[in-house]
Parts: C-alpha cells; sequence; structure tokens
C-alpha cells in the first residue's frame, strides 16, 4: 500500500507542480477513488485520500464543467471586502450577517470579474475578487477566472501538465533502477550455483516439496549451474508440463516432480532464484548509468510486449492482474530483500507511466491526443464531447478494474 501511494503521489505531483507552474488553478490532488479516508486543504487545493487504491486524479479549473454555478434570477448573499465580493453565498441566506442580499441581473466571474444584483428594487454592481468564494452547503469553492483555467492556457503548456504525470514516473524508476545497481553491485565472476528463494504458498514449488534453500542441480537432465536464465527459461517454456528436478539439500541429491502452472501465459512455480557464488564490486558512476538503462530498456520492452497483448485482445482475464495481485508480488519482492523490493517498484513506476500514455480514454495519452488534434486544427474540440468520450472510458477502465479484482480475490480463495 506504501509503494502505491509513493507511485501514485509522484505521478499527480507531475500534473500538479506543472499546472501551477502554468498558473492553473488545481483544485483537487487525490490519491484513490471513491469515498474520502483523509482530507486535508492546504491554500487553493484540497488534498485528499480516497478509499479504494486503483490510481488518483487532479482536478484543474475548467478541465471539467464546474459543479458550482450561479445563475441570472438567482438570489444571493454576498460579502464584500476592500470594496469587491470576496464571499457568494448560494443558500440559507437569512443566516448570512453583515452580508447583501440580491437577485443576480448580470454576472461575470471569468473576464470582467463584476456582477449586478437587484438590491431592494436597485441595481448594483460589484467587482469579483479574483479569488473569491462562493459557499454551498457548507462547502467553499474557490472561482476560478479564465486565466487561472486550463483551456486559457497555451497548447504547449496544457500538454506539459498532462505528460508530466508519466514523465515524473520515468524519471522515478530510473532513480529507483539506479539505487538498485547501487545497492547490488557489479558482478566480478559468474555464480557457481542457484538456491530457491522463498517458496509461495500455494504454488507449483510447494505441491512438489521444493524447500527454501535448496540447490537447483539437473532439470529434465540438463546442467543448471549458476544459469538462472536456462532455469527460468525452462520454466516458463512448460506450463503444465511434468518436469524431472534434481536439488541439493542438506549436502544429499533429492529427485522432484515439478509441474509449472500457467500464469500470464507462461509457466511459473511460484519461488525466487537465487544466483550463489557471486562476488560484487560498487559500480563506477558510468557503470551504474549504463546499467540502470539498460533495465529500463529491458522492462520497457517486456511492458510494451504485455501492453500489445492486451491491445490485441491476446489474454485471458487470469493472465490480469489488480491491486490484490500486485500486492501478492510485492510481498514476494520484500521478502528477497530491499534491492529487490526496489526494482520491482521501479518496474511498477515504469508500467504506470507507459500505461498512461496509450490513448485511450481518460488515460493521459488520450487527453494528448486531444490537445494535439486542437493544435493541428487551431481550435479546441467540443468541452462536453471530449468529456463524455473521457468519462466513457473512465467507466470502461473501473468496469475492467472490478471484473479483475474480483477475479484476484477469487482466485486467492480457490488457491
Amino acid at each position: 500500500m506504501l509503494m502505491f501511494f509513493f507511485l501514485v503521489g509522484f505521478h499527480e505531483w507531475g500534473h500538479f507542480y506543472f499546472a501551477k507552474r502554468a498558473g492553473i488553478l488545481v483544485r483537487d490532488f487525490a490519491i484513490g477513488f471513491g469515498p474520502k479516508v483523509f482530507s486535508y486543504k492546504k491554500g487553493e487545493t484540497r488534498y485528499t485520500i480516497r478509499l479504494f487504491p486503483i490510481g488518483g486524479f487532479v482536478r484543474m479549473a475548467g478541465e471539467d464543467p464546474e459543479l458550482v454555478q450561479v445563475n441570472a434570477g438567482q438570489t444571493i448573499a454576498i460579502k464584500l471586502e476592500n470594496e469587491s465580493v470576496q464571499r457568494m453565498y448560494l443558500d440559507r441566506l437569512d443566516e448570512r450577517q453583515d452580508c447583501i442580499i440580491g437577485t443576480v441581473e448580470q454576472l461575470d466571474m471569468e473576464h470582467e470579474l463584476k456582477m449586478t444584483l437587484d438590491v431592494d428594487g436597485e441595481l448594483q454592481t460589484y467587482d469579483i475578487h479574483p479569488a473569491a468564494h462562493m459557499v454551498t452547503r457548507n462547502t467553499e469553492t474557490q472561482i476560478a477566472p479564465w486565466n487561472r483555467q486550463f483551456g486559457s492556457k497555451s497548447v504547449g503548456k496544457r500538454a506539459m501538465a498532462i505528460f508530466a504525470g508519466p514523465l515524473m514516473n520515468f524519471v522515478l524508476a530510473f532513480l529507483l533502477f539506479f539505487a538498485f545497481v547501487y545497492m547490488t553491485g557489479i558482478p566480478i565472476n559468474d555464480p557457481t550455483h542457484l538456491s530457491i528463494g522463498e517458496v509461495v504458498e500455494p504454488s507449483a514449488a510447494a505441491e512438489a516439496d521444493i524447500r527454501t534453500g535448496d540447490i537447483v542441480k539437473t532439470v529434465n537432465g540438463e546442467q543448471i549451474e549458476g544459469n538462472s536464465e536456462k532455469l527460468i527459461t525452462m520454466i516458463q517454456e512448460s506450463p503444465n508440463q511434468m518436469m524431472e528436478w534434481v536439488v541439493i539439500r542438506d549436502g544429499k541429491p533429492k529427485r522432484l516432480q515439478v509441474t509449472p502452472k500457467e500464469e500470464d501465459g507462461v509457466g511459473r512455480i511460484g519461488t525466487g532464484i537465487r544466483a550463489e557464488g557471486v562476488e560484487y564490486r560498487s559500480p563506477s558512476l558510468g557503470e551504474a548509468f549504463s546499467d540502470t538503462a539498460s533495465m529500463m530498456k529491458n522492462a520497457t520492452e517486456q511492458i510494451l510486449i504485455a501492453l500489445k497483448k492486451l491491445i490485441m485482445l491476446d489474454f485471458k482475464l487470469d493472465d490480469l492482474g489488480g491491486p490484490v495481485r500486485i500486492t501478492e508480488f510485492t510481498n514476494e519482492a520484500v521478502s528477497y530483500g530491499l534491492n529487490v523490493y526496489i526494482s520491482w517498484a521501479g518496474i511498477l513506476s515504469l508500467y504506470l507511466g507507459i500505461f498512461n500514455l496509450l490513448p485511450f480514454p481518460a488515460l493521459d495519452g488520450s487527453r494528448l491526443l486531444f490537445i494535439g488534434l486542437e493544435g493541428l486544427r487551431g481550435k479546441p474540440i467540443d468541452p462536453n464531447k471530449e468529456s463524455m468520450v473521457h468519462f466513457i472510458g473512465f467507466a470502461m477502465l473501473m468496469l475492467l478494474m472490478i471484473a479483475v479484482t474480483y477475479n484476484d480475490i477469487l482466485r486467492l480463495f480457490q488457491g
């Protein structure tokens, strides 16, 4: 859970920081969706932690239709400070003290920042402070003049505010991989043998009586020695196929029959593999950058392969994982040590950045696509149509997340 808050928070901070730099009013900074668990307002922004850990959002003024509006013919109460409107009360008018009550004749809260009220049959015009608040149901909402709205900014500034979320995930992934390289070091010799790490319960490894500390000698008659890539490949290419293993346990050979279970289209046994007999040295700065770049490249390639299957609908529901399965993998990574946990966090951060750049409605990639089309057309697409597209996309993503999470929970109970 802590990793989720960190990765999503860093992503949303990217949106938040570049929106503020552009002068956009940021109304909400939220981690999670659904009911509020924690809420705190500082300055113009309300920060919230919400119940369901399936993402987050930064709500910028003008990006979506405003929820609170004042219309001509509406009776309101206003409070003046320094001859300008600081508060507009939309309900419980008889309880408002030191206020002027009148009916709205004309109102412009975006450009001219003026309002005209009918106060006891006399028309009076007032200036509206650029940071005035509307108050209804004990909730204050700051107005957003046009120059504080998302749509008022240039195409470049808006694109940067949207792209900054995935960008922060890429930066974070690089830093985490860099830390992993420094913590792990550079091997100065090849591993002499492979040993078994923690065994997950239930799993194919547990069913086959594989135990933590077992040294893998042969698989299907082939010597493994310290070749972890060979062992992993053999396991992945043998889903639901029995394999003959020979392991060294307490100094004696032991034969085991292992049948990898199919997950994500490949065979898995549910245990970690550790390279033993390897000595490491601290990397130079150049080696650290080089190895980090290599990790970024390899992880990106694997993520793109997985996303291609997702786009081409070449998957089963069991191949997908939601918060429950991510938590399982995270707990497993923790058991292998801090450096593995950091590497796993880097992979998740990279995945989050790449996934959000997909041109699917409600994702950052889709918003960037609309901004790009605006740049080509020279005029924005109808905001109501764009909002509807994003709403439909968000609903589809939530339905998929519910289905995946339900499947994860069902799999846990079924073992």
